[in-house]
């Protein structure tokens, strides 16, 4: 005996493969929306520990700052101190120089130069007074300069000059001269420096004597 069945079988399948198609697609969105959760989570996870990162880090640059200024404060006290130590070693060895500038000038001093005045300001000396000719002076001049203790002398003044009246007036020459005075501290550098020129020479030393 045949069976037909009425009952509309295919409009059944369709609507089950249409739920199942509606169920996939809930599932895929839910799925979705469970990743895309995970992955901000993931996400704000990662940020979160960046910024906190990033605070470490500024906080320590602030830190850093804050050393670095206290160094550099440091730095400046202690260049401060040397300079007031460098001012009190000054002062000290300051109190000598008078001395041997008068030494100086007494050993310097050639024949037919009178000195009238001697005005120190700081460094510097200023010499007044009276010679026979240029020549004298010149040669003062060129003294004070082979002199340790003096340096750089300059001529402000050098004129002649008639001094009394009558037949008692000679012709005289006169001079200004400023003259620097050496520190003690600034003789021991340029003896440390000498000291030091005949090791850089020995080199070519040996190199001319080779060759010879």
């Amino acid at each position: 005996m045949i069976r037909i069945n009425l009952l509309p079988h295919r409009e059944a399948r369709r609507k089950e493969l249409k739920n199942q198609f509606y169920a996939l697609m809930a599932l895929s969105v839910l799925v979705g929306f469970g990743i895309v959760i995970v992955v901000g989570v993931y996400f704000s996870t990662q940020l979160s520990a960046q910024v906190e990162r990033n605070a470490f880090i500024t906080e320590k640059n602030k830190e850093l700052d804050g050393k670095i200024k206290e160094v550099a404060t440091l730095r400046q006290e202690i260049d401060a101190l040397k300079a007031r130590q460098q001012a009190v070693e000054d002062l000290q060895s300051d109190r000598n120089q008078p001395v041997f500038m008068m030494n100086e000038l007494v050993r310097l001093a050639p024949e037919g130069l009178y000195l009238l005045s001697i005005k120190q300001e700081g460094q510097r000396v200023l010499i007044k007074g009276y010679a026979q000719s240029h020549a004298v002076v010149g040669i003062f001049v060129n003294d004070l300069s082979s002199s340790k203790w003096m340096t750089r002398p300059e001529i402000i003044q050098n004129k002649a000059v008639n001094l009394g009246q009558g037949r008692d007036a000679k012709r005289v020459i006169e001079f200004d001269v400023s003259v620097g005075m050496r520190r003690p501290r600034e003789l021991e550098a340029a003896a440390a420096s000498a000291s030091e020129l005949p090791a850089e020479k020995k080199p070519a030393d040996s190199k001319s004597t080779e060759k010879k």
